[in-house]
């Protein structure tokens, strides 16, 4: 299978500028692009999804630069809802950093060079910028761009700032065709207006075609939201914003509509191999491999093999059949981040502990639970009303309470 073939099997194609993506990607090693703005201090898993696009690119033999925009993010691509708010010079360059950071550790091993637009932006004049770009676009072929069509026929309008967002992104894909050889750019489907402007711009300054490609939005399938920030629901490659534990949470529990194209798209797995955990998932969807596989694998991208064992494992102690004396020490750190923690002394009944955890609303029904098998200790069967919780003979001072399988605290035994 080519490289193209496996990459539209894979779902990471939405539309091309050019011949055909085999004529632009099979034929020969290129020198592709791909920009981010650093308008958060973290990339998340929509701009992730293109990253891996780019290091299968990578692996193949192509040359990437990754440019991070401290110039264009200066000013921001226009929104359809509303004008962006500018940032701080210096929350640019912090966001600049460290977006940077999280790349170089996805693109380890790769042919990889990192730019930052603020080095050529900066530096040119207004006067050279409407002489030498400006001249090439026609403000009647802008304002057809959907974003700045929206924009403008909406109640809030559009300032000359982000209108002139188009002809930055231009100018940054002549700067890399004329310093660096680069003759193609990729980014997400909602940034093809703006790349398509890089594209224009060379063939008319410089009469040569150089080609675009852009992955399509990835969205969730039972709420219809794209992954970003923007919807608010962005999961985050940033540990501070987006701990290990909750980002594989998130994948672990992708609808089983979508985890066979988050698989092909967000783990470097064979097709063969998901082949295998598509027959698993239609054979015995209860079991979720194909999710847990999928967390694990994406986890270990961003966070490394450690950091996805420790969290695979604390996931399972939660919801699966493993129990705390399973865990090495670190694991319970990262346990104890994730659950809610309450204290007790030993000798203290289920019935108290469950009503103050909230795992049931009144005395009553905590009873109840326990009469009915519904509550657990650290994977024992609490059958009695006057239990009383004990030190477990492990030595740890932790208790596992579930009520079924989803509803849970620990127990610190002082």
């Amino acid at each position: 299978m080519s490289l193209s073939q496996e990459l539209q099997t894979r779902g990471f194609i939405h539309q091309i500028a050019g011949p055909s993506l085999e004529g632009i990607i099979d034929k020969e090693k290129r020198t592709i692009y791909h920009g981010i703005d650093p308008t958060a201090d973290s990339a998340h898993a929509g701009n992730f999804v293109i990253w891996m696009l780019l290091r299968h690119l990578a692996l193949a033999g192509h040359k990437i630069i990754f440019l991070v925009g401290g110039g264009t993010g200066m000013i921001g691509d226009p929104k359809p809802d509303a004008e962006r708010q500018l940032k701080d010079p210096e929350v640019i360059a912090i966001n600049v950093a460290k977006i940077k950071k999280q790349a170089e550790r996805i693109f380890t091993n790769c042919d990889i060079e990192f730019v930052n637009n603020i080095e050529w932006l900066g530096n040119v004049t207004v006067i050279d910028f409407l002489r030498d770009i400006g001249k090439h676009y026609t403000v009647n072929e802008l304002i057809k761009k959907d974003a700045i069509a929206t924009r403008l026929a909406s109640d809030t309008g559009l300032s000359y700032t982000e209108f002139a967002y188009p002809l930055l992104q231009g100018y940054d894909y002549l700067q890399l065709f004329e310093t660096k050889g680069c003759t193609v750019q990729i980014g997400g489907s909602d940034q093809w207006g703006n790349i398509i402007s890089g594209v224009e711009l060379i063939r008319r300054k410089k009469q040569t075609e150089v080609f675009a490609i852009t992955v399509p939005l990835i969205i969730d399938k039972i709420s219809g939201k794209k992954f970003g920030k923007s919807e608010g629901n962005a999961v985050w490659l940033d540990a501070e914003k987006t701990s290990p534990y909750q980002f594989y949470q998130f994948w672990l529990n992708v609808s089983d509509e979508s985890v066979i194209e988050h698989l092909k798209r967000f783990t470097f797995l064979s097709l063969d191999k998901i082949a295998e955990l598509m027959e698993e998932l239609e054979n015995n969807p209860g079991s979720r491999l194909a999710q847990k596989t999928l967390a694990f694998s994406v986890t270990e991208i961003v966070h490394g093999e450690e950091i996805a064992h420790i969290v695979s494992n604390v996931s399972e102690i939660l919801f699966g059949n493993r129990t705390i004396a399973d865990l090495t020490e670190g694991e319970q750190v990262v346990l104890l981040k994730n659950a809610p923690v309450y204290s007790a002394k030993e000798g203290t009944s289920y019935v108290d502990i469950l009503v103050e955890s909230k795992l049931a609303s009144s005395k009553r029904e905590a009873k109840t639970f326990i009469e009915s098998g519904a509550i657990t200790c650290n994977g024992e069967r609490v059958d009695k009303v006057a239990a009383v919780v004990a030190l477990p003979e492990t030595g740890s001072n932790l208790l596992l309470v579930k009520r079924g399988k989803r509803q849970m605290c620990l127990i610190k035994i002082e």
